[in-house]
């Protein structure tokens, strides 16, 4: 099957068209919380063993930035900190329930509003997007891998 030549230019109209129906479904929250902290949320969400250092080699910020972004979140009651209880010098970075909620209802409007796109394709269309999505992943971890080892190419 031969690629057509704007593929990667098309990739790129569907990646932003795909950022935009998300932003509008994430413009809606209640709580003031910007896409910057809301992916810091994410992050934290996602790695429990996450500290200030580690969030900030995440973002691929310097220390104190990150620390200010965990400030913020921490007055609008969103992210706590706390001592790590097997070392006590280290303190983590931890979602109260209220910035669980946040991301929770946040996911949940994403694929609503994604789920109302998808409804205006064919399912045809749905199914090959769904392979084609799958294989970029996998693509893409190979690469990332590839990356961060050279040696790790394949054929």
């Amino acid at each position: 099957m031969e690629r057509p030549p704007n593929l990667a230019a098309a990739i790129d109209a569907a990646a932003e068209a795909l950022v935009n129906v998300l932003d509008a479904a994430g413009s809606r929250h209640q709580v003031s919380v910007s896409p910057t902290q809301l992916r810091v949320l994410s992050l934290i969400c996602a790695r429990s063993e996450t500290n200030v250092n580690r969030l900030a080699e995440l973002l691929d910020v310097v220390p104190s930035s990150a620390s200010r972004l965990c400030d913020r979140l921490e007055a609008t009651g969103l992210l706590r900190r706390a001592a790590d209880p097997r070392d006590r010098r280290e303190v983590r970075l931890l979602p109260t329930a209220a910035g669980e909620e946040v991301l929770r209802e946040l996911t949940a409007r994403r694929h609503r509003a994604v789920q109302a796109v998808l409804d205006r394709m064919p399912a045809r269309a749905q199914s090959e997007l769904l392979l084609g999505l799958l294989a970029f992943e996998q693509a893409a971890v190979l690469e990332a891998d590839e990356q961060q080892d050279p040696a790790v190419r394949t054929a």
